[in-house]
């Protein structure tokens, strides 16, 4: 079995589809800017908001964002529902609905809310992957594991978090959201940036049931958790090296096959830190590196499904993107970070993510001719 990109969408301040995103990343424009909003805090924020989406009458902002995402990257594929698993990535769900007093069951538990999505979509079968902020690369490698298993033919992965008072005020009380524009990596880097975004990644074992000729699928995944601190990373950043090892394993790989790499980068002092590390301990540290948070913020659970698409646009594409806010090395073990737009044939990349709760997931995913098995 294999795990087959068939289609993607990303729904984002930036644009409605991947290919809109992509087009807009590739020319290092950012969806993030200042934000005045006393309900989200009492001091402006710079974030990535979507204004030209809201709730309905019936729907949360979130379900709106998922519903948009899913539709989009549904348009030309008919699945079917007894084979399908939907899978829904997010960290905090509808929260924001308890600050109007609202507790619906089906609305606010997250496993309630996967199913009330699937439903939606016309699908019965349902998951939620809520493990911080590897919840979307941790969602692609569960459905990757399904597909394997022979458990389902086509996983439906849609990421989602949208900003909140909550979750605002959590990242104010640890001294985390920087006063400008976050810049991963950099000497000068202060701190995150959130965002808000819905991004969905439809895999299958048999794309050609589907009348579709695949050229991307992951090929390996690998997880750990360094145990270090409710909110602080591995200081060594072995951990990490340790999941990316078991991607490239999975992946029947090696460092140097790997044409670029996708980091967490969310631009805090201790992340950027120990993924430096980790990065040297897998011996990868002259491969071309970027971070997408100068783009879209930290979108939370939908980050790894977020970030994913991106670098599929990329392996599509031949295109190496530029690691936005990036000026001067602020890590102890140097990089090869992305300064420019680099064009050149790629097949293969690696996507890290790391979150609270010491948690670490990597991803390998590949451009290659489709073949039946």
């Amino acid at each position: 079995m294999s795990a087959w990109v068939v289609s993607t969408s990303l729904v984002s301040p930036l644009g409605f589809t991947s290919e809109e995103n992509y087009a807009m990343v590739r020319q290092e424009i950012s969806g993030l800017s200042e934000i005045n909003d006393t309900s989200l805090s009492s001091n402006p924020i710079f974030a990535g908001r979507l204004h030209n989406l809201s709730s309905s009458s019936t729907q949360s902002k979130l379900e709106v964002m998922c519903g948009k995402a899913v539709s989009i990257a549904l348009k030309n594929i008919t699945l079917n529902p007894d084979r399908t698993l939907y899978i829904l990535s997010t960290t905090k769900g509808n929260i924001e609905l308890l600050n109007a007093g609202s507790y619906d069951p089906a609305k606010i538990h997250l496993h309630a809310t996967a199913k009330l999505l699937a439903e939606d979509a016309g699908f019965q079968h349902s998951l939620v992957i809520s493990n911080a902020c590897i919840s979307g690369v941790l969602a692609i490698v569960v459905a990757k594991r399904f597909l394997d298993a022979g458990k389902y033919d086509h996983c439906i992965i849609v990421g989602a978090d949208v900003l909140s008072q909550f979750v605002v005020s959590g990242f104010e009380s640890l001294h985390a959201l920087s006063p400008e524009l976050c810049r991963p990596f950099d000497s000068e880097r202060k701190g995150i940036n959130l965002g808000e975004a819905a991004s969905c990644m439809v895999l299958s074992s048999t794309p050609e049931t589907l009348g579709i000729r695949s050229t991307i699928r992951v090929t390996g995944g690998g997880l750990s958790n360094d145990a270090n601190h409710i909110s602080g990373p591995s200081r060594t950043g072995l951990e990490l090296a340790q999941a990316i090892g078991q991607a490239l394993q999975e992946a029947q790989t090696t460092p140097e096959k790997i044409d670029f790499i996708s980091a967490h980068g969310t631009a805090t002092l201790f992340n950027d830190e120990m993924e430096s590390k980790a990065f040297h301990h897998a011996g990868m540290k002259e491969i071309p590196l970027h971070s997408l948070k100068g783009y879209f913020g930290h979108t939370l659970g939908a980050a790894g499904i977020v970030e994913s698409v991106m670098c599929i646009q990329s392996l599509l594409n031949d295109e190496i993107l530029v690691s936005k806010g990036f000026e001067n090395m602020g890590v102890s073990q140097p990089l090869n970070i992305s300064k420019e737009l680099t064009q050149k044939p790629i097949t293969s990349c690696l996507k890290t993510a790391s979150g609270f709760g010491g948690c670490n997931a990597a991803i390998v995913i590949k451009k290659e001719l489709y073949h039946s098995l």
